[in-house]
């Protein structure tokens, strides 16, 4: 470690623990970070914090890269840097941040699970059972995959949200934003079967009175995590473990996606207010069409 930079780094790190009150572990965390950087610093021949350069911040980025650290650990390390050298220059111990127009590397773009069609069907394909809670689970299943609910919509729904003679729910999603979710065939059956034949028995004649769609085994309205365990279970009998129920809206808009759907439609259905959230399905398909062709192409 340069002998010039020690000092700086522990007035830094006590500025961090009495100043900004952050907890020992954070402070130990930046200490293991910048001794780090500092021993990288010695390597290069740094001597004094003017030697530093963008050119030797970014030789450090490529280093922690080639060490195998993760994109997060990478991002979390420059953050850590970039905070320590505004410091310096705001202390007067620097003339120049050589991190300032140094991007935090973004993480790769993760894809959404998705089920496939096949994985859908096994899913949805029922129960002879008849009674009443079986008949609301896959009413809840029916409708997550079929309108692309979020959890929070699907127990949020009340018995005016449902106009099915017109086949459609009156959704309200994030910051109370109201949508209309079409619902038609296997789904519109499965909800029209609930309300009709299951819905009742769940009421009970000691339960405050509700107006919620999907009821719990106390007549009462069911719960987010009922939900999350309801799906669960069904994923399960198919051999999917941990499945969520975002992962059933996932695979709903893929599906339209392959189906046909425009992409407008799709954000409009799943109430996203930014098209570019809705754009992360296109790359799902670009995935599932690159896998298709890999399978079916004999010179793949």
């Amino acid at each position: 470690m340069p002998e010039a930079l020690k000092p700086l780094i522990d007035e830094y790190l006590s500025h961090l623990r009495v100043e900004r009150g952050s907890s020992p572990l954070t402070v130990s965390s930046y200490a293991t970070d910048l001794a780090d950087y500092a021993t990288f610093l010695a390597e290069q021949g740094t001597r004094t914090v003017d030697d530093i350069d963008r050119t030797v911040v970014v030789a450090y980025e490529a280093s922690l890269i080639e060490r195998g650290y993760a994109t997060s650990s990478v991002g979390r390390r420059v953050s850590v840097l970039k905070g320590f050298h505004r410091f310096l220059v705001r202390e007067g111990y620097a003339r120049r941040n050589p991190t300032d127009t140094l991007q935090l590397p973004k993480p790769p773009e993760r894809l959404p699970d998705v089920l496939s069609v096949s994985q859908v069907n096994a899913l949805l394909s029922g129960e002879a059972d008849r009674a009443p809670l079986t008949v609301r689970n896959r009413a809840i299943l029916e409708v997550l995959y079929g309108c692309g609910l979020r959890v929070s919509e699907c127990t949020g729904l009340d018995l005016g949200d449902c106009i099915l003679d017109e086949g459609y729910l009156r959704i309200v999603g994030k910051g109370n934003k109201e949508r209309i979710a079409p619902i038609s065939g296997a789904g519109l059956a499965a909800l029209e079967d609930y309300l009709a034949n299951a819905r009742p028995d769940l009421l009970k004649p000691y339960a405050k009175p509700t107006s919620a769609v999907f009821l719990n085994a106390r007549g009462g309205r069911l719960t987010r995590q009922s939900v999350h365990t309801i799906v669960a279970d069904a994923g399960r009998t198919i051999g999917l473990a941990d499945l969520h129920p975002h992962t059933l809206r996932h695979s709903f808009a893929t599906h339209m996606l392959e189906g046909g759907a425009d992409l407008r439609v799709i954000q409009e259905i799943l109430g996203h207010s930014d098209i570019s959230t809705t754009q992360i399905y296109t790359h799902v398909n670009r995935t599932h069409i690159r896998e298709e062709y890999l399978h079916a192409h004999p010179r793949a």
